[in-house]
């Protein structure tokens, strides 16, 4: 789709002002001899100082006083980190992440947020501090070397960490704009609970980076997504990144990732309602893709979160879940089939309605 030019939409919304978010502000800041090393590792050093926070640099390239007496407690600390490194060789061989993307790449590992139903749990290694990588020109000078022959590439950035919540103090989603915008053959794939997205807006993107948020029904979003925007900001921020401009690349291209969807008491009430608010909110033609992505959970994952929020409310009760098995043999569980079903329905009718020019790019 291209964005309709005949009737600009407005740039704001009546009876729409949802409260600026606060940006993620760590309490410990540390930098490794190699991080400083890399002439970007320097420029984050620089973001970092013109912000006044407290800044460390180890001796040696290995993070220490991360842990505490119990699993929360490491939680607590790590959360309250930001460690700039760099990537270690593994990060140069990339996995594919279908169906997102082609290939996943990492700028960073670990996220402000504090989501209980974190898919990273049990995913990264050692505590979950956000490790910001400062060689992060090679890493993208590393993508070329994965194309596609005769189609686009597509790449997913967003799969270990939230790049808009640390972007205020890396720029490196900016700095993976402004590559794929001189990419003819590729293209760039983001997603976010966060809503930073000035600093973005005029960027030369030429229309090959996809910016996605994730929302949820208000019952979840408010009581599991701890430390984020909230779902009106985030749409907000979506709706700015989606208006035509006339510098920079335009309008990018969005996306909204509805997950994890969950089976909640009276679910189409509070899921038509978020629809309902996505469309209000984008009131114009816009080139928009949705990816329904149904809660699931593995048992490494329930055990990590349990260890990171005790008392959480979330239903991770394997009752009325199917298992479901990956080739190399692990298992997580899903809804039951009929369940899955309904849900599946109920999104691909409303979203058709709703959304007769959107494109829903897969149900999981």
């Amino acid at each position: 789709m291209v964005l309709s030019t005949a009737i600009a939409p407005s740039t704001s919304q009546p009876n729409s002002n949802p409260l600026k978010s606060r940006l993620w502000v760590p309490e410990r800041v540390i930098f490794t001899p190699a991080a400083l090393d890399e002439p970007w590792g320097q420029q984050i050093l620089s973001r970092i100082e013109s912000l006044g926070l407290p800044i460390e640099q180890l001796s040696r390239n290995r993070l220490t006083g991360l842990r505490g007496e119990t699993d929360r407690e490491t939680y607590d600390i790590a959360k309250r980190t930001l460690a700039v490194v760099t990537a270690p060789p593994s990060q140069f061989n990339l996995s594919p992440i279908p169906p997102s993307a082609d290939w996943q790449f990492h700028i960073a590992e670990g996220c402000p947020a504090h989501c209980q139903y974190c898919y990273l749990a049990g995913s990264l290694q050692g505590p979950p501090v956000v490790r910001v990588y400062a060689n992060l020109p090679r890493i993208l000078e590393n993508l070329s070397h994965y194309k596609s022959p005769g189609k686009t590439t597509s790449f997913e950035v967003s799969c270990y960490t939230d790049p808009l919540g640390i972007e205020h103090l890396t720029g490196g989603l900016a700095e993976c704009i402004r590559y794929f915008g001189t990419r003819h053959d590729a293209h760039l794939r983001w997603v976010s609970k966060f809503d930073a997205v000035d600093s973005l807006l005029e960027l030369p993107h030429q229309g090959r980076t996809r910016c996605r948020v994730s929302v949820n029904a208000a019952p979840i979003a408010a009581r599991f997504e701890g430390g984020t925007a909230s779902v009106a900001a985030r749409l907000q921020a979506l709706r700015k990144l989606a208006l035509p401009r006339s510098l920079g690349g335009g309008a990018y291209p969005i996306g909204l990732v509805i997950a994890p969807i969950m089976a909640i008491e009276n679910w189409q009430e509070h899921y038509a309602q978020l629809l309902g608010n996505i469309s209000a909110t984008l009131d114009f033609d816009c080139d928009l893709t949705f990816e329904l992505i149904s809660h699931r959970f593995t048992p490494g994952s329930k055990s990590v979160l349990n260890s990171w929020y005790p008392h959480s409310k979330l239903n991770m009760s394997e009752e009325n879940r199917s298992v479901k098995r990956n080739k190399f043999g692990g298992l997580k569980y899903v809804y039951a089939a009929d369940t899955m079903k309904s849900l599946r329905q109920f999104f691909e009718q409303e979203i058709n309605q709703r959304f007769s020019k959107a494109q829903t790019l897969y149900w999981t």
